[in-house]
C-alpha cells in the first residue's frame, strides 16, 4: 500500500511541479515585460499554445493521481479520510482551478493571441484576463501548499483553511491592475517623446 501510494504521489508531485513551473515562468515574463516598458510587445502565440497544452495535461494528471491517492487512503483507512477539512479545501481549490482554467483556455488565451498583449485587450477583456490570471496563480500555489500541509490535517475547520484564499486572489488582482495601469501610463509618456525625438 505504501509503495503504491508513494508512486502515485510522486507522479502527482511531478505534474504539480511542471504546471507551477510553466505558470510561474510565464507570469514572471509578463510582469518583467510590463515593468520594463515592453508591455505592448506581442506575446508569442506558440508559447501560449505550449503553456495551454502542458498545463491542461498536468491538470489532468493531477486529477487522476489526486483521486488515486484519495482512493488508496479511503481503501486502507476508511471513509473518515474524506472528513479531513484540509482535503476538502484542496478539493474545492482544485475544482475552482479547473473551472478557471476552462475560462482561461476558452476566453482569455484566444483574446490574448488575437490582441497580442494584455495591454492591447479592451478594458473588459483585460479585467477578465487579470482576474482569471490572478485566480490561476493563487490557486496553483495554494493547492500546492495544501498538498504538503500535513500539520493542517484535521486541525483547522474548512472556513479557516480557506479564509486567506480570497484575500490573496484580490491582492494579486489589485497588484496586476496597478502594474498594467503603470505600464499603460508609461507607454503614453514614452510615445510622445518618441514622436518629438
Amino acid at each position: 500500500m505504501e509503495i503504491s501510494r508513494m508512486g502515485v504521489t510522486y507522479i502527482h508531485l511531478i505534474a504539480c511541479c511542471i504546471a507551477i513551473g510553466m505558470i510561474f515562468t510565464s507570469d514572471l515574463a509578463m510582469v518583467r515585460q510590463l515593468l520594463t516598458g515592453r508591455g505592448e510587445e506581442r506575446v508569442d502565440a506558440r508559447h501560449l499554445d505550449t503553456l495551454q497544452h502542458t498545463v491542461t495535461a498536468a491538470l489532468a494528471a493531477l486529477w487522476i493521481t489526486g483521486l488515486g491517492i484519495v482512493a488508496i487512503d479511503v481503501w486502507f483507512k476508511g471513509y473518515e479520510v474524506l472528513l479531513n477539512p484540509k482535503l476538502q479545501a484542496k478539493g474545492a481549490i482544485v475544482l475552482l482551478l479547473t473551472f478557471n482554467g476552462a475560462l482561461l483556455h476558452r476566453a482569455v488565451l484566444p483574446a490574448m493571441k488575437k490582441a497580442g498583449s494584455v495591454l492591447r485587450l479592451d478594458l473588459n477583456q483585460r479585467l477578465l484576463a487579470l482576474f482569471a490570471g490572478s485566480m490561476s496563480a493563487v490557486s496553483w500555489f495554494y493547492a500546492a501548499m495544501l498538498g504538503i500541509g500535513r500539520p493542517l490535517n484535521f486541525k483547522y475547520p474548512l472556513h479557516e483553511i480557506l479564509a486567506p484564499f480570497p484575500a490573496l486572489v484580490l491582492g494579486g488582482f489589485a497588484g496586476m491592475l496597478l502594474l498594467t495601469a503603470f505600464a499603460k501610463y508609461r507607454g503614453t509618456m514614452i510615445s510622445p517623446m518618441l514622436r518629438t525625438a
